[in-house]
């Protein structure tokens, strides 16, 4: 069992101490260079390079085609990567394939992809705004000693994490709020705690919606960390933010494959991989909820799976296919020798919640414990330090999904979630009310599943167009 089977950027078609590789490299960094890029951002570019040749597998790099590298910045942009770095990448992909493993197409073509402006646009125009506090733009653009920062700050962050930490904020929110926080504090430049104050707030706010002009959900949550920070850590209150413009909320009608559309994706996948889509399809998971299934979670004698700890900490039922059953116990079969191994050779157990940890000291090393899609290899835990075996990162199947669809030639942007939302639209075409779609997605609010009712209004295709 090898979770990198997932990974399209996993292992590569030349090994780093490959003597011919290094050269390659050599000669790389030195076309960096004659274009002034200066020596510290040669890994990204270097980077780029070798995700185009994992992206291109099976196929060896020297058998890159021109559509593939279409087909990759695509990708990137799809994936809503910046336009620098979808132009970082091409000019990577560019010195490699012009000067470094010279192909004819890339000599004759180059470039052959939107400008950064292009990509770049379909931004709102841009709007009146009121002015930040005076250089507060100039100090957070391009600054390149954020290094120097969180060192100053080192103390500061670590009691932000303790507190999250005695709050029970699940690893992903710590994470993501002490990112924000960074970025506030690079933002401020302060000099000490009392610069982080009301007015730089409104500063930090109004700089992510009218200059970044990020998403509404992005500028929420970063206005949640910094009130987090302001209330737990520097405890004060932030203050009334009447006048902080917010960035626009937009209703989107989510993507959803049809079922001959499905059935194209699942013939582009294979393994573990294959059975994670259908089980998301047929079940309505979330991809970290699929990841974190264990093996006590499904119950094939009921046919349903439990969902813990979904999103809002609920737990639900959702129904097991009955067409996946055989997969699953194969593939269980599979998991089980890894897991008697494990025991064999004496490793940690897998991670538990703390609480039940101490609750249940032997758990982790039980069978029913166990992930149904364990990783290849131990890690180890970020807060406890121990080497055990986690599941398998969600970035495997998010890519693995990606490249499937590009595959079966499927225009729409296809991601794990996009299997949720043909879940959720193919019960409604069905016939199941909206309570009970409401129930399996275990959505809080049935106004969150009435974004599914679309596909029973069919506007555009009810109506008889004039035309016609």
């Amino acid at each position: 069992m090898n979770d990198k089977s997932l990974i399209p950027n996993g292992p590569l078609n030349f090994h780093k101490s490959d003597s011919q590789w290094d050269e390659r490299w050599a000669r790389f960094s030195q076309g960096l260079l004659t274009r002034g890029i200066v020596a510290g951002k040669h890994d990204f570019f270097r980077n780029w390079v070798r995700k185009f040749i994992g992206f291109i597998k099976p196929r060896k790099w020297d058998q890159a085609l021109r559509d593939d590298v279409e087909q990759y910045l695509a990708l990137l942009v799809r994936e809503c990567k910046a336009g620098w770095q979808v132009a970082q990448a091409s000019e990577a992909l560019e010195l490699f394939y012009k000067e470094v493993a010279p192909m004819d197409w890339a000599r004759r073509d180059w470039p052959f992809i939107p400008s950064t402006m292009e990509l770049s646009s379909g931004h709102p125009a841009a709007v009146s705004r009121p002015p930040l506090s005076t250089g507060a733009i100039s100090r957070f653009a391009g600054r390149s000693d954020s290094g120097e920062l969180e060192a100053r700050w080192r103390g500061f962050l670590g009691e932000v994490g303790e507190r999250l930490r005695s709050e029970r904020y699940a690893y992903r929110t710590e994470q993501s709020y002490l990112d924000w926080v960074k970025r506030f504090l690079l933002f401020v430049r302060p000099k000490d705690r009392s610069d982080l104050n009301h007015g730089a707030v409104e500063d930090y706010l109004a700089y992510l919606a009218l200059e970044r002009r990020v998403a509404a959900s992005t500028q929420n949550q970063a206005f949640n960390a910094i009130l987090f920070l302001f209330r737990h850590v520097l405890k004060t209150e932030m203050g009334r933010l009447e006048e902080v413009p917010r960035a626009q909320t937009s209703r989107r009608v989510p993507v959803v494959l049809g079922k001959e559309e499905v059935a194209r994706l699942f013939a582009e996948m294979r393994g573990v991989g294959q059975l994670m889509a259908k089980l998301m399809y047929g079940s309505g998971l979330r991809v970290m909820e699929c990841v974190r299934l264990r093996v006590k979670d499904i119950d094939f004698a009921n046919s349903y799976v439990v969902v813990r700890e979904g999103k809002g900490g609920k737990d639900r039922l959702v129904p097991l296919p009955v067409s996946l059953v055989a997969e699953l116990e194969a593939h269980l079969k599979v998991v089980r020798a890894l897991w008697e191994r494990d025991r064999a050779m004496g490793a940690e157990g897998v991670f538990l919640p703390e609480a039940l940890a101490r609750k249940y000291p032997r758990a982790a090393k039980e069978w029913g414990w166990f992930w149904v899609f364990p990783s290849g290899s131990e890690s180890r835990d970020p807060h406890s330090g121990v080497l055990r075996r986690h599941h398998l990162h969600e970035g495997g199947i998010q890519q693995l999904v990606k490249r499937a669809s590009l595959r079966a030639a499927l225009v729409k942007p296809v991601s794990p979630h996009t299997l949720r939302h043909s879940f959720a639209t193919h019960l409604l075409e069905n016939g199941y009310d909206i309570r009970t779609v409401q129930e399996l997605l275990g959505h809080s609010d049935v106004s969150t599943t009435m974004i599914y009712t679309h596909v029973l209004n069919k506007p555009g295709i009810a109506v008889r167009s004039p035309l016609d």
